[in-house]
C-alpha cells in the first residue's frame, strides 16, 4: 500500500514538473487508487492471519528498526537538503532524496527478510546516480520524479503478484 501512495506522489511530481497537464495527474491518481485497492484487498484477505501473529520480541524489534530507519531517512533527507541549499547545489536535492530512499530499503530488506526490497533499493540508488548524468536537464530533469515513481509502482505490482 505504501509503494502505491509514495509512487503516486513521485509521479504527480513528474506530472507537475513536466507540465503534463490534468489528464496525466488524473490518470496517475486513478492508477494509484487501483493499486491501493488491490493492496488493501490483499491485506484484508490476510488480516486474520496477521492478527494471530504473536507480539514476539522479534516482531517488536522489527517494528523498532522500521521506525528508526524511517526516521533516519527523513532526517537525512532534510539535513542533506539544507546542506545542498547552503552550498548552492539545491538542484541535487531530488537525486539525493531518491538515493536516500533507496538506501533505506536495504536494512528493511534484511530486517523483514524481504529480498525484493534489495532490488527496489538498489534500483533507486542506481537511478539516482545515473539519471542526472543522462538526462538533458541534469538533476532537475522531470525524469527523476518519473523514474522514482515507476520503480515504486513496479515494486508494488511485484509485491501484489499471485
Amino acid at each position: 500500500m505504501f509503494f502505491s501512495v509514495f509512487g503516486a506522489v513521485w509521479l504527480e511530481g513528474w506530472a507537475r514538473s513536466a507540465h503534463a497537464g490534468m489528464p496525466a495527474g488524473v490518470g496517475i491518481a486513478v492508477l494509484a487508487l487501483a493499486l491501493l485497492v488491490v493492496a488493501w484487498r490483499r491485506y484484508r484477505r490476510y488480516a486474520p492471519a496477521l492478527a494471530q501473529e504473536q507480539d514476539t520480541p522479534e516482531r517488536r524489534r522489527m517494528k523498532r528498526v522500521f521506525n528508526i530507519v524511517n526516521a533516519g531517512q527523513w532526517i537525512a533527507i532534510f539535513v542533506l537538503a539544507q546542506v545542498l541549499i547552503h552550498l548552492g547545489q539545491g538542484a541535487w536535492i531530488i537525486p539525493m532524496a531518491i538515493a536516500i530512499i533507496g538506501l533505506h530499503f536495504l536494512p528493511l530488506a534484511h530486517v523483514f527478510k524481504n529480498p525484493p526490497h534489495y532490488v527496489t533499493g538498489l534500483a533507486m540508488v542506481a537511478f539516482a546516480g545515473l539519471y542526472p548524468l543522462l538526462a538533458g536537464d541534469g538533476p532537475t530533469a522531470p525524469v527523476g520524479f518519473l523514474g522514482a515513481g515507476l520503480i515504486l509502482w513496479l515494486s508494488a505490482a511485484w509485491a501484489l503478484r499471485a
